[in-house]
């Protein structure tokens, strides 16, 4: 750390991102990425002259990339919101949208929440999630301050049904309450048609997850068109270009693949119901999940010991250090073949295969 770092950053905690190794080959279960490919036509999509033309900024609006995901999802245009990854979003809406009473959002969740508060000197609660880690709206209500919550919560893949979304919002008028939707596709219900009767919705989704993608770095909001033109300032005046070209282009060309990745989405379930199923075989506590991962625990072995013997063997699977959820761990669903491999592993390391 230099001398010249404000004071204010100088003892605030970044997040850290899940671990990306290069010592050996490893099966990555530990970033949520998709095991399956963008699709054929979004692969196919890329012309010699697409790389020319990088020598061209792209468009600030991303106008045609929003007519299509206005379209998808039964909104105008001006309900959408274009980000270099969701987590952009999420940036501004700490910045933009946190009152004198700053934000709230669950103890246990995505970790960068509390990051951005702190960047931005926004005072937070953290409401803690029931016994069973599920979330009391209750404690949302009424509370007059930004409200964040991921549905499904990250990283108990676990949801709020979205009539209970709209009591948070009913009962918040005057303050936004962003849903982040990053794992929805997976089993959640969105709650975007609500964006209709209430202009405090902000929706944050992403193509990191269910569109293969989260190399390209894109995502969208959707809300009030009022909301949206507040993130389109904040954008104006600090990165207009914020998406490349090639990721705007390959972004047009997934909508149009929808078919595709709701048949990967499907997939992605199934095999998360048979992992769950094999790890409960092996007494696991597998919370009921509707993202693209599990989160477990063994009784027979600790998380930690577990996450170290399995990247011994080469498979990453994401630990967190947090007292109350130090016993688990996250396992992002691959495919049928590396599921399996996961679990014969795991059998090898509870029979004391070379513990």
């Amino acid at each position: 750390m230099s001398r010249y770092l404000k004071e204010a950053y100088q003892a605030m905690e970044a997040y850290v991102p899940g671990e990306q190794p290069r010592d050996m080959a490893y099966l990555k279960l530990n970033t949520n990425e998709s095991p399956f490919p963008p699709a054929p036509a979004v692969v196919a999509a890329l012309q010699k002259q697409d790389v020319e033309q990088l020598r061209l900024y792209s468009d600030p609006t991303g106008r045609p990339l929003k007519e299509k995901l206005a379209a998808l999802y039964g909104v105008k245009v001006e309900n959408i919101f274009l980000s270099n990854g969701s987590d952009d979003i999420l940036n501004f809406a700490f910045m933009a949208f946190s009152g004198e009473k700053g934000a709230v959002f669950p103890d246990i969740t995505y970790g960068f929440y509390p990051v951005f508060a702190r960047l931005h000197q926004v005072p937070y609660a953290e409401a803690p999630l029931k016994e069973d880690f599920s979330l009391d709206y209750r404690d949302y209500c009424g509370v007059d301050r930004l409200v964040v919550i991921a549905n499904p919560n990250a990283p108990t893949g676990m949801t709020i049904p979205v009539g209970q979304i709209e009591e948070i919002l009913k009962s918040n008028p005057d303050s936004v309450v962003l849903i982040d939707e990053a794992y929805v596709d997976f089993g959640g219900q969105s709650c975007y048609p609500l964006i209709a009767d209430y202009d405090n919705l902000l929706v944050v989704r992403t193509y990191s997850k269910s569109r293969c993608m989260a190399g390209a770095r894109l995502g969208y909001a959707i809300g009030a068109a009022g909301l949206i033109e507040d993130l389109e300032k904040l954008k104006f005046s600090t990165n207009p270009y914020n998406i490349n070209r090639l990721t705007m282009k390959l972004g047009e060309m997934t909508v149009d693949a929808e078919a595709y990745y709701q048949e990967k989405c499907a997939e992605i379930i199934a095999v998360r119901q048979w992992t769950a199923k094999r790890l409960e075989a092996l007494g696991f506590t597998v919370l009921p999940s509707s993202a693209n991962f599990l989160f477990a625990k063994s009784g027979r072995i600790g998380g930690e010991t577990l996450y170290l013997e399995l990247k011994k063997r080469g498979i990453l699977v994401r630990h967190f250090s947090k007292p109350r959820i130090q016993d688990f761990n996250r396992i992002t669903i691959g495919t049928a073949e590396q599921m399996e491999l996961l679990v014969q592993t795991i059998q090898t390391i509870l029979t004391g295969g070379n513990l």
